[in-house]
């Protein structure tokens, strides 16, 4: 399911769907973490401890990774210091060929006398997003004690950016925009997206050959359980967003004598039920809803924007600005598919609300350039769009069985579409390929919460509103790490990724969970944080701000 929550990137357009029978792909065998992956668990236990003994070997707790000046085209400043992590491709063969992670780290400020307390790693989500420029977040206002107290450690996981790149096509050969989608996808526009999703697929396997098996979850967090030991950490601090929750629980399953502290920031669904095909329907349901809000929110604005006074009202509006960028595209970029990837945005994270509503309003009013400005295709994130999709692609489709059925999709998606139409077909259309993965025995997902052993205080954190990964995720996630789990609830708020400067009060109890591994009891609850003022058309910032979101993974 796409998640994003760093707050830097680009926008990833959809990809996806089309025919009746799946191409000739053998039908995928499930494996489990605790048979087939024996050999992958005892290799990762294995290479962990030969990454511990070299940071023993330097000494005083130090890290065993060789941190220098970030390459330049990390973007990252001078006292963000870099390093290579080697991984084994496949766990199972620990001395077999090696790829390397890009990893970053800001060393612990001991601001005001703070006692160190080891490496804080982080993971942005997607799958696909790279979390390199997490290390910037010690220079934000609420993040002081924070940055005193830990080393901030980003990487970009395997498959993203420098980090053995996975790609699936010439990210030259993407649609430059405009595309048009059809509000209600024909038997026969289906059958053309089937068609380019099988192609998809089989450019993942040209390209990635025998690697692509081993881009999953499981090795993800087998990277990370490497990584924590090379940082010289006996037990893991970590925060994870959205896929980044979803990748702590599975390293909580395998590795539960290894944890720390851990916040889990709008939260996966972790049910094996619902991994992961399950979980993009129920994404879908939560868009619609958080669709709703924003419509809603600019008719509570019809003052500023002039697009009706009610929710009905704001979607009549949307749809003849659709039917007219299908007609004359804005800018000559922005069809169908770009509006709505821009207005997925706004499902996303209210901070575009009034951006999003001043550009509908100025196209109704005649001025496309502000839509234009917003929504057209950025040809300098190319690469790193096709990159952050194909490692979203390639984990998704790795982590669990798909229906490999066309009619499956077809009648789920359609019924779907009747309550949900705004974003239903196109996250259908994305995970496609999926349906014919050319990959033999992908496993089955994790049993999260099956761990032997205890975990330690976790802390959970959600809105309630919340549409990429819909609140009751939340819940079982909770339910899934036990009952040291506390569940920190931002109330009738929806937007996505809720920890580090949109709410105080979640942020209190972040902070002090981190500092002290308090946790403020099993559920709490929060205020939600104010909703965004409106933005008139005259003060002329609407065209010019573009919001910096990350990759829509």
């Amino acid at each position: 399911m796409r998640t994003r929550t760093a707050r830097r990137g680009s926008v990833v357009a959809a990809l996806f769907l089309a025919l009746c029978a799946p191409t000739a792909v053998a039908a995928p065998v499930p494996r489990t973490a605790d048979t087939a992956d024996t050999a992958e668990n005892a290799g990762a236990v294995l290479v962990a401890r030969r990454a511990a003994l070299a940071a023993a070997s330097r000494g005083g707790g130090a890290s065993g990774l060789d941190f220098r000046t970030c390459p330049a085209v990390e973007d990252l400043p001078a006292h963000v210091r870099c390093a290579t992590l080697r991984v084994p491709l496949d766990y199972a063969r620990p001395d077999g060929p090696q790829i390397s992670l890009t990893v970053s780290r800001a060393a612990a400020t001991g601001a005001r006398g703070a006692a160190r307390q080891g490496a804080l790693v982080q993971n942005p989500g997607g799958p696909g997003a790279s979390g390199m420029y997490f290390p910037l977040v010690g220079g934000l206002p609420g993040w002081e004690r924070i940055a005193a107290a830990y080393d901030l450690v980003g990487y970009a996981p395997r498959g993203v950016g420098r980090s053995a790149p996975l790609s699936c096509r010439d990210p030259a050969a993407r649609p430059k925009g405009p595309t048009q989608e059809p509000a209600r996808p024909s038997p026969a526009y289906k059958m053309q997206r089937l068609t380019q999703a099988r192609e998809y697929a089989r450019g993942c396997a040209r390209r990635a050959g025998a690697a692509l098996p081993h881009y999953t979850t499981l090795n993800n967090a087998r990277d990370l359980h490497v990584l924590r030991a090379a940082l010289g950490e006996e037990k893991l601090t970590f925060m994870g967003a959205s896929y980044g929750t979803y990748l702590a629980a599975v390293y909580a399953t395998l590795y539960p004598r290894h944890v720390r502290r851990m916040v889990l920031d709008s939260a996966v669904d972790p049910d094996p039920r619902r991994v992961w095909y399950r979980n993009n329907l129920d994404q879908s349901r939560g868009f619609e809803a958080r669709w709703h809000d924003f419509r809603a929110w600019v008719a509570r604005h019809h003052a500023t924007y002039g697009l009706g006074t009610t929710p009905a009202a704001v979607q009549a509006g949307y749809e003849r600005v659709r039917d007219a960028v299908a007609r004359t595209p804005a800018g000559g970029t922005v069809g169908t598919g770009e509006l709505r990837a821009a207005l997925l945005q706004a499902a996303y994270y209210d901070d575009v609300w009034p951006d999003r509503a001043a550009a509908l309003a100025a196209f109704v009013r005649g001025d496309p350039s502000v839509l234009a400005a917003q929504a057209a295709p950025d040809p300098a994130a190319a690469a790193e769009a096709e990159n952050a999709t194909a490692v979203y692609t390639a984990v998704l489709c790795n982590d669990a069985p798909w229906p490999a059925d066309w009619q499956t999709w077809d009648r789920d998606n359609t019924e779907l579409a009747r309550t949900a139409p705004f974003e239903t077909w196109a996250n259908a259309f994305l995970n496609l390929p999926c349906a014919s993965w050319p990959v033999r025995g992908r496993q089955a997902p994790v049993p999260v919460g099956s761990q032997p052993d205890r975990l330690p205080r976790t802390l959970v954190v959600a809105a309630e509103r919340d549409g990429a990964t819909p609140y009751p995720g939340a819940l079982e996630l909770q339910r899934r790490l036990g009952t040291g789990a506390s569940l920190v609830t931002e109330t009738g708020a929806g937007s996505h990724g809720v920890a580090g400067g949109r709410n105080g009060c979640v942020d209190r109890h972040v902070e002090r969970y981190l500092l002290t591994g308090a946790t403020p009891g099993w559920r709490v609850r929060c205020a939600p944080h104010p909703e965004p003022a409106p933005v008139s058309l005259d003060d002329g910032a609407a065209g010019a701000r573009r919001a910096l979101l990350p990759p829509v993974v």
